[in-house]
């Protein structure tokens, strides 16, 4: 599947025990939040229960798709549960950026590489990455020229873009409601097949079916109520033609 609706929060809570049952939840528990919030340690609240769904789905992607020494990089990493339950799953390779320096004490930092950087124009590579991924990220500030830009010239042929983001079918208005100090939007049906149009110019096609059916608005935050989306994207792996085909041709022609 390319993308997929979160369809009600039944599906979170259910996510959640999966993820427990395989010994993949790192979610700060209850007295850690508190004794952060009294002061007493400076640690990082990691991960969102909430983000259940999309963060089980994106593994099990991950997992099916990825191999276990492939580089990937997940952006908008700070606090996010994925890099370290990637390192969970023996990812050898992973990566994580975020604007935020503080990404610096996230959990496991000797075993995964933290960069502070804006994820439009990072200090890596060319083509260094099998996978990106993006849990709840592009929404915020989104540019999509910018961002298509940048995924597309990290990822290697046939590596994968995977990322979650707030949606709703129909357009739901956040004018002027600013997350972390940028702008936040609730993709609609339209913008979210605008983007895969766009996409395909950057040689990013969508990885499956598209299944953008919804049933309940299962999120409420900002007085705005909708769900969570995740789509999957692949870069195209290049055509090598026979040399002795083209050959062929030139002598035709």
């Amino acid at each position: 599947m390319s993308v997929e609706v979160l369809k009600s929060k039944v599906e979170i809570a259910k996510a959640r025990r999966e993820l427990r049952r395989r010994n993949l939840s790192f979610t700060s528990r209850g007295w850690k939040r508190l004794v952060r919030k009294l002061g007493i340690s400076d640690g990082i609240e990691v991960g969102d229960e909430l983000k259940s769904w999309d963060v089980l789905r994106t593994v099990e992607f991950i997992e099916s798709n990825v191999p276990k020494n492939a580089p990937i990089l997940d952006i908008g990493a700070f606090a996010s549960e994925l890099p370290c339950i990637l390192n969970g799953l023996h990812y050898s390779n992973v990566a994580g950026i975020d604007l935020n320096p503080n990404i610096k004490k996230m959990p496991f930092a000797g075993a995964i590489r933290y960069e502070v950087s804006d994820f439009t124009s990072t200090p890596f590579e060319s083509e260094s990455f099998q996978a990106i991924t993006a849990i709840s990220t592009i929404e915020h500030g989104f540019n999509s020229e910018l961002l298509l830009k940048e995924v597309s010239r990290l990822l290697r042929p046939g590596g994968f873009f995977v990322a979650s983001f707030d949606y709703w079918p129909d357009k739901v208005d956040t004018s002027g409601v600013h997350v972390f100090g940028m702008d936040w939007r609730i993709f609609s049906k339209q913008e979210v097949s605008a983007f895969l149009n766009e996409a395909i110019e950057y040689k990013l096609s969508p990885h499956g079916e598209l299944d953008f059916s919804s049933l309940e608005k299962a999120i409420h935050c900002a007085q705005r109520h909708y769900t969570f989306a995740w789509l999957a994207l692949q870069k195209t792996i290049p055509v090598r033609q026979d040399p002795d085909t083209a050959h062929s041709l030139v002598l035709a022609n």
